[in-house]
């Protein structure tokens, strides 16, 4: 895919009269205009759910690791049976 330079515009319609209210008061506690406010949400959202599936399993083998073993079996039993009434 070919990167361009110019940043890219777009028209939203028929936002929620809550939802442009939120970000017009996010917008000024951040001394942002509107549209930058926009931006950043955007930006959030958009790139917080970029995960690599290989740190994801890594990290989860580290946690694996560091938890294996750390319970013994009667406490493991004990611990289902406190459950229970």
């Amino acid at each position: 895919m070919k990167s361009s330079h110019m940043p890219a515009s777009i028209t939203i319609r028929e936002i929620p009269d809550e939802v442009h209210r939120r970000l017009k008061e996010r917008a000024e506690r951040h001394h942002r205009s509107l549209n930058s406010e926009i931006i950043v949400s955007l930006k959030r959202s958009v790139m917080s759910h970029e995960r690599d599936p290989d740190q994801i399993l890594a990290r989860a083998d580290q946690l694996r690791k560091r938890i294996k073993g750390s319970l013994t079996m009667e406490e493991i039993q004990d611990a289902i049976e406190e459950g229970r009434p």
